[in-house]
């Protein structure tokens, strides 16, 4: 008889096979620790099929940085339903954001933390994926704006008309400081015990959506008018 040929594995499987001890490896030693040795190790390969597969190091942990960051923004965009109000969109993106970080630690721990220090090329792919994220969150907030914008046309506060566009004037900056603090609430939840995606989702929600139900509603916060004590106070006899 002959000999029985063992089945050879597909070359996307084993790739992912070494993506994967690639994320635990990065995400847990950092990329300056992490060796191909330990990474060929724990795929069950050799070095030099990693190599062959991955080109070096560097190319590694930049496909690393791209699967993580593809899968993470395409588990925010899943997790919106367009067809629900804009709180409940905005509620449901953030439960995805956080069980994704929380489901995928090392993945996170490379995205936030490995990539945004070890060089330019490593940092400007996770900025893509950030800006992506933005546009996304811009866009839910948008609509929310432009659903409110009928009402705010009808508000006034202290007799004075609301502008109907100011919720959208601001919108770009809402979205930044959103990413951005679901960004560290991750950090913070990840190494947090006990704290789950849902609490972190309700936290962020509860810290976010206050303010930006207000502005929707046309009732946008505005600074105090300076009083003679204020030391930014214009001085009498000065132009306000």
């Amino acid at each position: 008889m002959g000999a029985v040929k063992t089945k050879r594995m597909p070359r996307a499987v084993r790739e992912q096979q070494m993506l994967d001890a690639a994320v635990r490896t990065f995400g847990q030693r950092g990329y300056m620790a992490a060796s191909m040795d330990e990474i060929a190790e724990l795929a069950g390969v050799s070095k030099p099929l990693v190599y062959l597969y991955l080109n070096s190091k560097e190319d590694l942990f930049t496909a690393c940085i791209r699967r993580e960051a593809d899968a993470l923004t395409e588990a925010v965009r899943t997790g919106v339903r367009r067809e629900l109000p804009a709180d409940r969109q905005l509620w449901d993106g953030l439960q995805a954001f956080f069980a994704h970080t929380a489901a995928h630690p090392d993945g996170w721990s490379v995205l936030h933390i490995q990539a945004r220090t070890h060089g330019e090329r490593f940092a400007s792919v996770v900025a893509a994926m950030r800006e992506e994220l933005v546009a996304f969150v811009t866009q839910l907030i948008a609509v929310a704006a432009r659903e409110a914008l009928p009402h705010s046309r009808t508000c006034s506060r202290g007799g004075t008309p609301i502008d109907p566009d100011l919720a959208e004037g601001e919108v770009a900056g809402l979205a930044e400081a959103l990413v951005g603090a679901a960004e560290s609430l991750a950090a913070w939840a990840n190494a947090t015990p006990a704290v789950t995606a849902k609490q972190a989702a309700t936290t962020l929600m509860n810290f976010a959506w206050a303010g930006l139900g207000n502005l929707m509603e046309g009732r946008p916060w505005s600074p105090p008018r300076p009083t003679p004590s204020d030391p930014a106070a214009p001085r009498p006899g000065t132009l306000p």
